[in-house]
């Protein structure tokens, strides 16, 4: 037994190919999902004649609502590489919004804007010294942040904005005075030709020139702000020194701190950027959506940007994406909404169908008999109906991500060590 052992050979050393090949999906893959995506969508519209599916303004709609769901998403995926799980988005958002709607209406809207993103900043501070420092756990250091946040905004608004010139102004205890607007941005010419070419219907042509249309059309600076934003933090954390320094502190601290990363400092960095960008995402709901604080007005938007970030797998291009679809089904109750959720009906019913096909090839019978089943469900639904209720249209968003998550949930890898409790010095 000895001999055999001793004479076995060694395990093959892993390809230096394999060992930098990235986790994620390639970009070529990526454009075949989104292409497949367009033209199922394009086969949906012509069939059921619902042309607000790829609309200009459906789309433009869907990208000014998917921006605040992208950038908490983004605050949570900083914060999570580091190995911090923040709940606290929601609360850093609320303290966004207020922060933006405070400072902007008494100066201008761009100070209103870094106020908010300095309020936020500030409550990713509370939570990095609770986590970090103190070792609190990360849910209920979370869960204590929104519900301080919430508590603190609803007794400064009634302290600023119920009386005096903020009240004359058109302030009261729920909300500020209006905030001008920070501006929009539309490429002349090709907009209006856009326009033109979606307004003739033709299949996959006008959806294209739709949807390009809503990306080039009234869309507001912040927006394009947090573009680069995504591209910025993609290159930062997975191109930089600082980005690996950073995520290997979500993966394995110790060994982090055995090689002299400070670990504390990186995971302060991470948590403080994670609150400062879910603040711009609360100044966005405040200066861009409604020029106004009002109070309530994240509507969630946290927890769902959380969603996105899971549904990413906790890489940016995947969390640009969660936060489209999140966006784009939170836009359909603003555009003849029961019409055009009833059209997505056929839709699901086509993505169930293959769903079923695929896990009854892979041999998985129950998930694919329930596929099966569900997708008749739908397809019944679809037929004895016109409309969807309002009522469910304004659920869709949380429909949707429910759905994703579960369908998701096989293929996702967390950062191995988040919201692990880590104290200075286990690396020595």
């Amino acid at each position: 037994m000895t001999a055999t052992m001793t004479d076995a050979p060694p395990p093959a050393a892993p390809k230096a190919d394999d060992a930098a090949r990235p986790a994620g999906r390639s970009l070529a893959k990526i454009l075949l999902i989104v292409g497949g995506a367009l033209l199922l969508v394009a086969v949906v519209r012509v069939i059921t004649g619902a042309n607000q599916l790829t609309s200009e303004g459906q789309v433009n709609a869907a990208l000014g609502l998917a921006v605040p769901i992208g950038l908490a998403g983004l605050a949570g995926l900083w914060s999570e590489r580091a190995g911090v799980v923040n709940i606290g988005l929601e609360g850093m958002m609320i303290l966004g919004t207020f922060g933006a709607g405070w400072i902007g209406w008494q100066s201008s809207p761009w100070l209103g804007l870094l106020c908010g993103i300095g309020f936020g900043v500030l409550g990713g501070l509370v939570h990095a010294v609770a986590t970090v420092t103190f070792g609190v756990d990360h849910i209920v250091s979370g869960v204590a942040i929104n519900l301080l946040a919430l508590g603190a905004t609803q007794y400064l608004a009634k302290l600023f904005f119920a009386e005096g010139t903020a009240a004359e102004a058109g302030g009261n205890p729920k909300q500020s005075p209006p905030v001008n607007s920070l501006g929009d941005v539309t490429v002349p010419g090709l907009s209006d030709a856009l326009h033109s070419v979606e307004q003739h219907h033709w299949f996959l042509v006008s959806d294209i020139a739709g949807i390009l249309g809503g990306i080039v059309t009234d869309v507001s600076v912040v927006t394009i702000l947090a573009v680069l934003l995504f591209v910025g933090s993609w290159w930062v954390l997975w191109r930089t020194s600082f980005g690996l320094r950073l995520r290997s502190c979500g993966e394995n601290p110790v060994a982090a701190e055995s090689l002299g990363v400070n670990v504390y400092q990186y995971k302060y960095a991470a948590v403080a950027i994670s609150g400062g960008l879910a603040g711009l995402g609360g100044a966005f709901l405040a200066l861009v959506t409604s020029h106004t604080y009002l109070e309530g007005q994240t509507g969630g938007r946290g927890y769902i940007g959380l969603a996105a970030m899971i549904f990413g797998n906790w890489r940016p291009g995947g969390l640009a994406m969660g936060a489209a679809l999140f966006g784009y089904s939170d836009a359909l109750q603003l555009r003849n909404g029961g019409v055009t959720v009833h059209a997505l009906l056929l839709l699901l019913v086509v993505l169930l169908a293959a769903l079923a096909g695929w896990k009854l090839y892979r041999k998985a019978l129950w998930q694919g008999v329930i596929s099966a089943v569900m997708a008749v469900l739908v397809l019944a639904w679809y037929l004895f109906t016109d409309e969807v209720p309002s009522d469910f249209v304004g659920a869709t968003p949380y429909v949707v991500t429910l759905l994703v998550l579960s369908l998701s949930a096989q293929r996702l890898r967390m950062p191995k060590a988040d919201g692990m409790r880590y104290r200075k010095g286990q690396g020595k």
